[in-house]
């Protein structure tokens, strides 16, 4: 997995965080930041007549009773354990009060703008107006601004204002005071360039010995072994008909030839593009999540959903992915979301970073369980020699996501050089009572411990050998809608409870820690 990374430039100028059109009496600063971040450069003044668009998030019902029926659904040993909300119960808990979407309808009609609802539960308005009107109607002062390291441009403000009698009303109003780096295609975490695969068969073996190979590279047959894989197809769902060109195939003829010719479906969202070339490149992620997906889950039907650059979410699409996903028919969802990608939970404002949460807290709510790589640099994040604090990947620290570190080796399991091995919830509060006043000035104890699993992530062949919780991500996916397969055949709801292996020895440095 690939974080976004952050660079640092000295003499930005600073951005003025009032405009003197807005009576300020009227208004009260709603979020506001105090300078611009290192990883972004001012770059002028924007044109009053560029076309900004603006997303308003409203305030929600009650959020907070989603989030404890969301923990009951998913809690083995509560009474309401499976029995999943449908989309419209979601809603009764996630759209605005009419009283919210009301005030904050009039608010807009009073400045000549007519907004829409760009979200399934109507919780989230789109307004596309001139940078002037803009910093008129947010009291801001929006100015044009450059990622340094991808040269991305985006216009934002220090700070802005709403109308005191709305601000219990909205939540945020987003692109204003994110500084969010653009998610680049991430890679993996390195890259063992002098052992490039030849694709020599690899033997199935009829007892549960681990192959002697798996020692030095792993594939779909090492990861049936290791974990007690079935290598039986999925039979509940009906095959998807999309074919892949490329060497998904001649990968498949090799590690797992009972599924040579099985293909996945795509879906586009966002100018998302079907591009074969970047699914079928030698090193890439989509690549690796498919041959992984593909090639343990099996027979599960596999859908990529492509995500282009046209997100107005504020992060590349996360948000945008969980509403298409809440739109389509109970039949056609997921039942599994697998995603290697994330950033620095410190590149996300609150405001922002909660919103990302509550949206999967959606997706757990309606029974599909969202899997997210924990990220390759462990406790420094993308900084582990640098960090002065802990950096946690976003959204790693959800608590309604299952976070995924990495292991090497066969058993017995080690933790990872670039992610540490996961623990359980329950257990976060003893391990850190045994560390006792071990680098507490580094992190939040009242946060959340992650990652909560841990899979396979050292070696894993493709074209050439890769590491990476990337790798780890699509694997434990994979295992999880396998287990979906035999609960919905036995017409039982989805994601139970697994049983899984202590992670036994390793480290996992970074901030200059042991």
């Amino acid at each position: 997995m690939r974080l976004t990374y952050l660079l640092t430039f000295a003499a930005i100028p600073k951005i003025s965080s009032a405009s003197p059109t807005v009576d300020p009496h009227t208004m009260v600063v709603h979020e506001s930041v105090a300078t611009i971040p290192a990883a972004f450069a001012h770059v002028g003044t924007v044109s009053l007549d560029e076309e900004i668009t603006l997303r308003i998030a409203l305030a929600q019902s009650d959020i907070v009773g989603l989030q404890e029926k969301t923990y009951a659904v998913s809690d083995p040993t509560n009474a309401l354990y499976g029995q999943h909300l449908t989309t419209e119960e979601v809603a009764e808990f996630v759209k605005p009060p009419p009283a919210t979407f009301s005030a904050v309808s009039r608010w807009l009609a009073a400045h000549g703008l007519t907004p829409t609802s760009v979200s399934p539960l109507n919780d989230v308005l789109q307004i596309t107006l001139p940078v002037g009107e803009a910093n008129a109607l947010l009291a801001a002062d929006f100015r044009a601004l450059t990622h340094v390291a991808s040269g991305t441009r985006s216009v934002r403000t220090l700070s802005y204002a709403v109308p005191a009698p709305l601000q219990a009303h909205i939540r945020f109003v987003h692109p204003t005071v994110a500084f969010v780096p653009p998610l680049r295609v991430p890679g993996v975490a390195s890259i063992n360039v002098n052992h490039t695969r030849r694709f020599t068969p690899v033997e199935r073996h009829a007892s549960d010995a681990i192959p002697a190979s798996c020692a030095f590279d792993t594939n779909p047959l090492c990861l049936q072994a290791v974990f007690g894989i079935p290598s039986a197809k999925a039979n509940h769902s009906a095959s998807n008909v999309l074919g892949v060109a490329g060497y998904i195939d001649r990968f498949l003829n090799n590690t797992r030839p009972d599924l040579a010719g099985s293909t996945f479906s795509v879906q586009t969202i966002d100018g998302g593009e079907n591009d074969q070339d970047e699914l079928c490149a030698p090193i890439s992620v989509p690549d690796l999540d498919i041959q992984y997906t593909v090639g343990v889950a099996s027979g599960v039907p596999v859908r990529f959903i492509s995500v282009g650059d046209d997100s107005q979410d504020g992060v590349s699409g996360f948000i945008d992915i969980v509403n298409s996903i809440l739109t389509m028919p109970a039949a056609q969802r997921p039942t599994v979301l697998t995603t290697s990608y994330g950033f620095n939970e410190q590149d996300l404002p609150v405001s922002l970073a909660v919103a990302v949460c509550n949206a999967y807290m959606q997706l757990g709510a309606v029974g599909i369980s969202a899997i997210f790589a924990s990220g390759d640099g462990g406790v420094g994040g993308v900084q582990p020699t640098t960090c002065t604090t802990f950096v946690p990947s976003a959204p790693g620290g959800c608590p309604f996501i299952t976070s995924v570190g990495g292991t090497t080796n066969v058993p017995p399991h080690a933790a990872s050089l670039f992610s540490s091995g996961g623990y359980q919830a329950a257990d976060v509060a003893a391990y850190l009572a045994s560390i006792g006043t071990l680098y507490e000035d580094l992190y939040n104890q009242s946060g959340r411990g992650f990652p909560d699993v841990s899979a396979a992530s050292h070696n894993i062949e493709i074209v050439t050998l890769v590491d990476g919780t990337s790798c780890a991500s699509p694997i434990f996916a994979s295992m999880i809608a396998l287990v979906n397969d035999r609960l919905l055949a036995a017409g039982k709801p989805p994601a139970g409870r697994a049983a899984f292996t202590d992670v036994t020895s390793g480290h996992n440095p970074g901030c200059n820690t042991e």
